[in-house]
């Protein structure tokens, strides 16, 4: 894998089109080995995937990262550029007052990067959603001096922290994010913990991510908190409130880690076997609307990495018009097979 993100190296892979096509072919080719999703949903009798209210608001405030970890679906790194301008962070404030969405999810890349970051989640504040989430990487609290009170910071406006964890061991961590992350983001948690973040009583609400290093599905997601709290608390005295579990999708450096690593076919079988039709029901496409640093519109965040927009004639926050977007089906590949495996997968961990 590379140090550098896959638009920077010119890797075919960052073309989405090439990574639809491979999504779209092989295996799931006309008379191929697997169903594809549309009818796996026909045959089920779940589909088509239409929104429900909409409850999330979840805006990728840019691509700039300061790591390259190898399961990234974003292709996020320090080499990427892209940024939500002022204009567009001001019409998403304007949207959520016009709204009821009750929940707003800001991430990246790494969204503390962002120079408007302050700025925007001050404004945002004053509207009074009922959860503000900020996906942190954790590293980036201690990656330079400007980002250390960042956890005071947070606890002013009552943010929702939700942090990627590997593992909580050395060793898997560092090998899925890079030398060194592992130990930054203990030190990013001590951190947390010690404004109240995770600690019974404080309201602060800090919450981890599990996505698992490597060609397989998470195990079951309340035993996986379990371990974690006691891992943590045992070795580094960290409390933290729930443990999400996340599958991979195959979607841009998972996608290369796949097909570089001859695990790619296996592991859609895998995510294909593993469908649920209960799943299905809750995925977060059906209450979450995910918004691109450029305005553009999408059914999930790993739908923007697809660059599959919305299937309204409503694409963009210049011309949101809700009843319009509530009419429309969601968008769907074979990637969706993640959310809806086993116990299913979301942003907000398993969903059944």
């Amino acid at each position: 894998m590379g140090v550098k993100s896959l638009k920077k190296r010119e890797h075919q892979l960052s073309n989405t089109a090439q990574q639809l096509e491979i999504l779209n072919s092989g295996i799931f080719a006309a008379g191929g080995e697997l169903p594809k999703f549309e009818d796996k949903l026909k045959e089920t009798k779940t589909g088509p995937i239409r929104p429900k209210k909409l409850e999330i608001l979840q805006l990728n405030l840019g691509y700039m990262c300061n790591q390259v970890c190898a399961h990234c679906h974003v292709d996020a790194g320090p080499d990427r550029k892209e940024m939500m301008s002022r204009v567009t962070l001001k019409k998403c404030l304007q949207i959520l007052q016009q709204t009821s969405v009750n929940t707003l999810d800001l991430t990246g890349g790494a969204p503390e990067m962002h120079p408007d970051f302050r700025w925007f989640v001050t404004e945002a504040s004053k509207i009074g959603v009922k959860d503000f989430i900020v996906r942190s990487n954790l590293t980036i609290l201690r990656a330079n001096k400007k980002y250390y009170d960042l956890p005071e910071f947070f606890k002013v406006h009552n943010i929702h922290v939700v942090s990627s964890l590997p593992f909580y061991k050395k060793e898997k961590t560092d090998r899925q994010r890079g030398e060194g992350v592992f130990s930054q983001s203990i030190e990013a948690l001590k951190a947390l913990n010690k404004v109240g973040y995770g600690l019974s009583g404080s309201g602060l609400q800090l919450d981890l991510v599990y996505n698992p290093a490597g060609a397989f599905l998470a195990g079951n997601q309340q035993a996986l908190e379990q371990d974690f709290k006691k891992a943590l608390k045992k070795d580094f005295d960290i409390e933290f409130n729930q443990l999400f579990t996340i599958t991979n999708l195959p979607i841009s450096r998972f996608l290369e880690y796949l097909i570089a690593s001859e695990n790619y076919e296996d592991y859609m079988q895998r995510l294909v076997e593993a469908f649920n039709p209960a799943a299905v029901a809750n995925v977060m496409c059906t209450n979450t609307l995910s918004v691109r640093w450029d305005g553009f519109l999408y059914d999930c965040d790993f739908n923007q990495m697809l660059d599959l927009k919305v299937a309204s004639p409503v694409q963009h926050l210049n011309d949101f018009d809700l009843k319009k977007l509530q009419s429309r089906a969601v968008c769907i590949s074979q990637h969706c097979y993640g959310c809806t495996a086993g116990a299913g997968s979301s942003c907000q961990g398993a969903v059944v």
